[in-house]
């Protein structure tokens, strides 16, 4: 029996009648280390990773929006009018949310047709969400000639998903996306914005493996989390657990739990962020492997936001002898892990740790999806 290749999706010509006037494309992201500490104003290090989502666009005459989408499933093509954008607990929200957003800052644009192809996995932690909203942006930005720059770009995607989607993140993974590059890790003050471009050590490289268990930044057990972190720095009289350091482990300690636990995870990781990033300048992987392994177990037993089967990869990569520590990445509560590797092994290892961890895990960085991207 002769297999049946999948139909391959209709261009944005024959979406639409015509060709598109602008492409964009933003890349997603993986996060080294620096997990839930964003939205308290605290340090990350996230690194933008080769896979990407690109946008196809085209003006309108009116105000009406009609998007396509390659990969999200039905619909995939959706359609609204600007100014009645409404949650529909779809994938074209995100297209929503970033009108909604730009409308609120007082940013004009007009109706559009679009068409969304992406290579950056959905729920696996890797910020498909931010990918797509900056792409987004940076088509709308070149279409409307738009003067915003790439971090009122990231802005206006974080707003899109606070205040339409109503997912409570930080601006991580919007600004890994509009000002990151695989190059070099983003280190974020994310108090103030200031950031720096720190290139990995010479002889490491990364591997990214999905573990098959969606995540939704939207659900109740983010949203949880983020309120018990605000709930500990206000028993800590601070405004956010930035504001804490290590040397007050001991309040910490007297909140009631889970608090205590929370805010002890928020704490060490920022403290993890600055000696990740020393050791980087220092060319130690050995420590930089450490804090990986560091950040994992608080993600799992203080936060509380790993599951089962990532657990299972961060096991199996801490088993190769060429892997130096691995973690968690992303939000948690499914998602994906990160390992750091000795350079030339991460693909056989990564492959070798898929085939045992089930049939639902894959490995995506390094190289694309199998399959190639859009």
């Amino acid at each position: 029996m002769t297999a049946t290749r999948p139909r391959a999706a209709p261009s944005f010509a024959a979406r639409f009648g015509r060709e598109p006037a602008v492409v964009a494309e933003a890349p997603g992201r993986v996060n080294l280390i620096g997990e839930h500490t964003d939205y308290s104003g605290g340090f990350v290090l996230p690194i933008a990773i080769p896979l990407r989502t690109r946008v196809e666009l085209a003006p309108r005459g009116d105000a009406r929006v009609r998007v396509a989408s390659v990969d999200a499933g039905e619909p995939d093509l959706a359609e609204y009018v600007l100014g009645a954008e409404a949650v529909r607990r779809a994938w074209f929200d995100y297209v929503q949310g970033v009108t909604f957003a730009l409308r609120a800052a007082g940013i004009a644009v007009g109706g559009f047709e679009a068409r969304v192809s992406s290579a950056v996995p959905l729920g696996a932690g890797l910020s498909s969400s931010a990918a797509l909203e900056v792409a987004l942006l940076r088509a709308l930005r070149a279409a409307f000639d738009l003067s915003i720059d790439d971090l009122a770009i990231a802005r206006l995607g974080r707003a899109a998903e606070n205040d339409f989607i109503g997912a409570p993140v930080g601006i991580m993974d919007q600004l890994a996306s509009s000002i990151g590059d695989p190059s070099a890790a983003l280190f974020v003050d994310t108090r103030s914005l200031a950031f720096e471009r720190v290139p990995l050590p010479a002889g490491v490289e990364l591997l990214v493996i999905d573990s098959g268990v969606a995540h939704d930044h939207a659900a109740g057990d983010y949203r949880t989390r983020r309120a018990e972190v605000e709930r500990a720095a206000a028993l800590l009289s601070v405004p956010t657990l930035r504001d804490v350091d290590e040397s007050r482990l001991g309040d910490v300690a007297r909140l009631p739990p889970p608090l205590d636990r929370r805010a002890r995870h928020v704490v060490t990781e920022n403290a993890r962020v600055l000696a990740a990033v020393a050791a980087i300048r220092a060319g130690d992987v050995v420590e930089l492997g450490r804090l990986f392994d560091r950040s994992h177990a608080s993600m799992r037993y203080d936060f509380e936001v790993s599951v089962p089967a990532v657990d299972r990869i961060v096991e199996l990569a801490r088993a190769e002898p060429d892997v130096y520590g691995a973690r968690l990445t992303g939000g948690g509560f499914g998602g994906a892990a990160v390992a750091l590797a000795r350079a030339g092994t991460a693909r056989p290892v990564g492959r070798r740790i898929a085939a045992l961890a089930g049939e639902r895990a894959r490995v995506l960085v390094p190289g694309a999806l199998e399959g190639g991207g859009p």
